[in-house]
């Protein structure tokens, strides 16, 4: 029986065409200014970056931008620069509709639901606080980022099913991503691929899924 369902996010609660036109451009044009203005927050950021690749740091942060990187600290100043956006209504967290309304019956219904995702926990929080239908954030019960481990390894999985208290084959895992599937799947959680162009995903919508 499942007691917990675990999200991805982008194409799957939330347009893949968000993060890629509106969050991803929005920090590329603000990151160098942004660094600029806040010299002691982004400092520390800055000196990871200079420690793991030569030359000037913002200029790799924004060659990293445009490789869609994981790197840890650019996922940490996108959240800045970012949190930036939405505390200015520059633009809100885009979650589809149907996904709005599964999380709030399956909150309501007594399932606990949480989140993996790639880009950071500040971010996630960020894109349900400041989304489309309001504050989403009191729905979840915790948010997991690659910090946790990859997401096409089943240790990842098997790692958050551990830190919610919850085992595996009692967590239900939603993605668009077959590899990531495919490894929770492997580490004995129930998995569906979301497809919301109606291919080959088990289902088009969150409307369709029934724990």
């Amino acid at each position: 029986m499942i007691q917990a369902i675990l999200t991805d996010i982008e194409g799957t609660t939330s347009s893949i065409d968000f993060v890629a036109q509106v969050l991803f451009p929005y920090a590329r044009e603000r990151l160098p200014d942004y660094c600029a203005a806040h010299t002691e927050a982004v400092a520390p950021i800055l000196a990871e970056v200079s420690a793991s690749a030569p030359g000037d740091p913002i200029e790799t942060l924004l060659r990293w931008i445009d490789e869609d990187r994981k790197a840890k600290p650019l996922k940490e100043l996108q959240g800045l620069i970012w949190a930036d956006g939405y505390a200015s209504g520059a633009f809100t967290g885009h979650v589809y509709a149907d996904a709005v309304a599964g999380l709030r019956r399956w909150h309501s219904g007594g399932l606990k639901l949480y989140v993996f995702s790639s880009g950071s926990v500040a971010a996630q929080k960020l894109l349900f606080g400041h989304s489309d239908a309001g504050d989403l954030t009191p729905l979840f019960s915790g948010y997991f980022d690659t910090k946790t481990g990859p997401k096409r390894e089943a240790a990842s999985y098997a790692a958050i099913a551990a830190a919610i208290g919850v085992a595996a084959d009692a967590v239900l895992f939603l993605s668009d991503t077959p590899e990531e599937v495919g490894a929770a799947r492997a580490a004995g959680m129930k998995a569906l691929r979301v497809d919301r162009a109606r291919g080959e995903g088990d289902v088009a919508s969150f409307d369709e899924v029934m724990p």
